[in-house]
């Protein structure tokens, strides 16, 4: 295993790695032989990777990377050339899926990259090498029919405080095709009226604001669900709370994407809905349904806040219905 370090680069105050240790990230001894390397390690991970998921899952290649080169006797970054990155990617597609190689080698591109745009090292390494191949058609997520998806909703009993903010979260997944990231992040003030209409705003991934219109049944539950557990004028609080213990009343804390996913599991079984759903279900079933009903794919693809129409593809599933009718002509 790699040596982690707590060097501090001079001119940093109360240290290069707090930010890191902050984190929850360690610095791999590679990567700090000098006070300006490990400045530069802190900076890529803290000022240029802001999602947690990608900084967590980068400071994660990034140190099996350093334990790999510590592994071959390579102690010091400007010993490491393409031939020794081209190996360590060999070596991770013998124990690793092509989408996690193709993860790795971004990370520690960008992270090299970042290296020589602060004169740490004079070449990337890793800019030469390539990835495996790999190419996705039509993407691997859960969803649920028009129908499903109404049942699951229906089958909420808003009753309770916890009914109303399980439906409202759910609506607003489908309907705005958001990331449960997002969602979790709402505030409340983040609902908001503009003419007649309600609109969403969406913190999306790397600090992208995203506004979006309310589906009229998303209206309505929003707003049954505000008012019904007293939080509406409470626009800098958090839009879904999590549950104190067993009581079921709403704590003023977030809910985290973990406690959304057991929810969403928890409503699903009470549903009776046997396909195994997650977060991302209603992302595919909202974009399947919006693309079936005639909607256009640059649209929904706008609407996902997706970068590529490609992306979005990845997402409509009205292929699998077609398939299930063909399949079904084998009257036997």
């Amino acid at each position: 295993m790699t040596a982690l370090t707590t060097i501090t680069p001079a001119g940093a105050s109360g240290g290069a790695t707090a930010p890191l240790q902050v984190l929850g990230l360690a610095m791999p001894a590679l990567f700090a032989p000098t006070p300006a390397a490990s400045k530069r390690f802190v900076e890529f991970f803290t000022a240029n990777i802001r999602n947690p998921n990608t900084r967590k899952a980068y400071a994660k290649a990034a140190q099996e990377f350093s334990a790999w080169c510590e592994d071959q006797g390579l102690n010091h970054l400007q010993a490491i050339e393409p031939v020794h990155v081209a190996a360590y990617v060999e070596q991770l597609q013998a124990r690793l899926a092509a989408p996690s190689v193709k993860q790795h080698l971004a990370a520690i591109r960008m992270l090299m990259d970042w290296l020589v745009v602060g004169q740490v090292i004079p070449m990337n390494p890793a800019s030469s090498v390539r990835g495996p191949r790999y190419s996705v058609k039509k993407g691997k997520t859960p969803v649920l029919t028009a129908e499903e998806a109404r049942a699951l909703l229906d089958a909420i009993d808003i009753a309770p405080p916890i009914g109303l903010r399980d439906r409202a979260l759910i609506a607003l997944m489908v309907y705005t095709f958001a990331r449960v990231g997002a969602v979790v992040g709402m505030r409340v003030g983040d609902v908001f009226v503009q003419g007649r209409r309600t609109f969403v705003r969406l913190h999306e991934k790397g600090g992208k604001e995203h506004e979006m219109p309310c589906h009229h049944h998303l209206e309505q539950y929003l707003h049954e669900y505000m008012e019904g557990v007293g939080i509406a004028a409470d626009a800098k609080g958090w839009l879904f709370r999590s549950v104190a213990g067993r009581t079921g009343q709403l704590t003023e804390r977030a809910m985290r994407q973990a406690d959304v996913y057991r929810m969403i599991r928890r409503r699903a079984d009470e549903a009776g809905i046997e396909t195994r759903i997650g977060c991302h279900t209603f992302r595919a079933t909202g974009i399947t349904e919006y693309l079936k009903n005639g909607g256009r794919l640059e649209v929904a693809q706008a609407m996902a806040n997706h970068e590529s129409a490609r992306t979005t593809g990845l997402y409509d599933r009205r292929s699998d219905q077609v398939n299930l009718t063909e399949v079904e002509r084998i009257a036997i």
